[in-house]
């Protein structure tokens, strides 16, 4: 958080932008998940162009791996913010927790889902 707010519009964005790659970088070093997800969308730019049967199927099955990277951020602060409301474990903050956890889960099927309907179209299809 910075002392002052931003005033202007290209301010808020520049603001906006470098809290953003904050984030981005901490949940890059902090979480093996998120590294992963990342390694997962670097291998599927290229696979996905020989794999989409069209442009639109190619939107589709990169914009759901940016999705699950945003959920997988999301979980990364709301478990971080549990930590630091509660140190020790409890288990309304296990439940918290483990429904982030979901929605990545949910997130990961999607994509899978997704992945594999362009799959079965482009070469069975």
């Amino acid at each position: 958080m910075t002392a002052r707010s931003p005033t202007g519009f290209v301010e808020r964005i520049r603001f906006a932008t470098v809290n953003s790659l904050r984030g981005i970088k901490f949940a890059f070093a902090s979480e093996q998940a998120f590294r992963h997800e990342i390694f997962l969308l670097v291998l599927a730019l290229p696979l996905g162009i020989w794999i989409a049967p069209s442009f639109a199927w190619y939107v589709a099955m990169i914009g759901v791996l940016l999705l699950v990277i945003a959920i997988e951020l999301l979980n990364t602060g709301l478990e971080k913010l549990c930590d630091h409301v509660m140190a020790d474990h409890h288990p309304q903050i296990g439940i918290v927790k483990d429904c982030g956890s979901a929605g990545v889960m949910f997130s990961l099927l999607l994509a899978g889902l997704i992945w594999m309907s362009a799959f079965l179209v482009r070469f069975f299809g």
